[in-house]
Parts: structure tokens; C-alpha cells; sequence
């Protein structure tokens, strides 16, 4: 498992900087670059939750999401050999590729 945090909604990514001792982050899943850092765990947590509540006013006041929209589709970068065998077994399932690779993904959300 990754190290993340989670606020209203908000994932953010964590991590650890050793020649500056400092916990930094960034919000993911937004348009922007959101970043947060902190000295100590419970500094991280509170620069986490208030870079959200900032952005989320910041997104009311310009009028847009704070949330990237998911449309539906999207590019994967995989080896050849795996894209082949994808196909494959959906063809012999009798299904699409996309239909395929929908299942995966939902039975990984399981």
C-alpha cells in the first residue's frame, strides 16, 4: 500500500525528503499542483486537510471542479506480449477487449 491520506474526498500522496527531514505531499486526482509539507506527522495531517479546504475554496470562487472528471476512457501502456494475450483470452471469452479489461479492473475494485 502506498502512503496516502485522505480528506473529504481528497487522496493525498505522501512522502519523505531525508536531506531535508520533511514530510511533502501533493493532492492527487486535480487539475493543479496542490502541495503540502510538514516537519512531523501530525504537521503533515494539518498541512494535508488545509491545502484541501484552500483548494476547494479557491475552485469555488473560480467557478470549476476540484476534482479531475473521469470520462470514461483513458490510455494504458502495457508490453505487447501482455496486450496480445488480453486480446486473446477476451476473444475467446467472446467478449470485447474493453469489456475485458472493464471486468479486470472490477474485479481488482472488489
Amino acid at each position: 500500500m502506498k502512503d496516502i491520506l485522505t480528506y473529504k474526498g481528497f487522496i493525498g500522496s505522501v512522502h519523505y525528503g531525508a536531506v531535508d527531514e520533511v514530510f511533502h505531499g501533493r493532492i492527487e486526482g486535480v487539475n493543479d499542483l496542490v502541495t503540502f509539507e510538514g516537519k512531523s506527522v501530525q504537521e503533515l495531517k494539518k498541512a494535508f486537510t488545509g491545502a484541501v479546504e484552500d483548494y476547494i475554496l479557491l475552485c469555488k470562487e473560480a467557478g470549476k471542479e476540484p476534482l479531475k472528471s473521469c470520462k470514461g476512457s483513458f490510455n494504458v501502456r502495457i508490453p505487447p506480449d501482455l496486450h496480445m494475450k488480453a486480446l486473446e483470452k477476451a476473444t475467446t471469452k467472446g467478449i470485447s477487449l474493453n469489456h475485458f479489461i472493464k471486468r479486470a479492473i472490477e474485479k481488482e475494485l472488489t
